[in-house]
């Protein structure tokens, strides 16, 4: 097998374990379709069946650099294609590549189908305005800490609330940077949404 009949053989195929206990969830991109394999369900849903792919990042506490795409069908089913996968009660290891690999071939194949599919990026627009609400609050909290702190001469409190400050924006700054709701194109995938 020559390597670019290997590098599409593996963007063809993808698989990763949601969980400890359970088997692999499983994907194919076939001349029909993407076929899938999820618990004992299964199915096949033509290219221009797709309804529509929402692209998201949602770290967790063992990864942190965790990426999601959830794919609806004509028919009303959902799967989640995640960029993890589970290996061992302490690790989830990371895809990268291949869920990047495979996520690129499903919109090439989905564009040739004709597929009418809405592309969506990010939060919802409402979950990301509620987002954006939290975030204000916290930081003019923290700016009264802050303030506060100054005014009465704690001035090692004050540097602790700049820190866990500066903490918190490079944190949860990359999720709602990364997560800002939008629409794409087949031909534009976000950057910010694939490893």
């Amino acid at each position: 097998m020559r390597v670019s009949e290997a590098q599409a053989a593996s963007a063809t195929r993808y698989a990763y374990k949601a969980s400890l206990i359970g088997s692999a969830h499983r994907f194919e991109l076939t001349e029909e379709g993407l076929s899938w394999h999820v618990g004992g369900r299964s199915g096949l849903w033509r290219y221009d069946e797709i309804s529509a792919i929402a692209l998201s990042f949602r770290p967790v506490s063992m990864q942190q650099h965790r990426f999601r795409a959830d794919v609806s069908g004509a028919g009303g089913g959902r799967i989640a294609i995640l960029s993890t996968s589970w290996q061992s009660a302490a690790l989830m290891a990371p895809q990268d590549n291949g869920y990047r690999d495979f996520i690129v071939e499903l919109h090439a194949r989905m564009a040739k189908a004709g597929s009418r599919a809405v592309l969506t990026a990010g939060l919802g627009h409402k979950t990301y305005a509620v987002a954006l609400a939290l975030l204000a609050v916290l930081a003019v909290a923290m700016a009264g800490l802050l303030i506060r702190a100054l005014m009465v001469g704690e001035f090692a409190g004050a540097l602790f609330v700049v820190g866990f400050a500066a903490l918190f924006t490079w944190q949860i700054g990359g999720f709602v940077r990364r997560n800002r709701p939008r629409r794409y194109a087949f031909e534009h995938l976000p950057k910010a949404l694939l490893p």
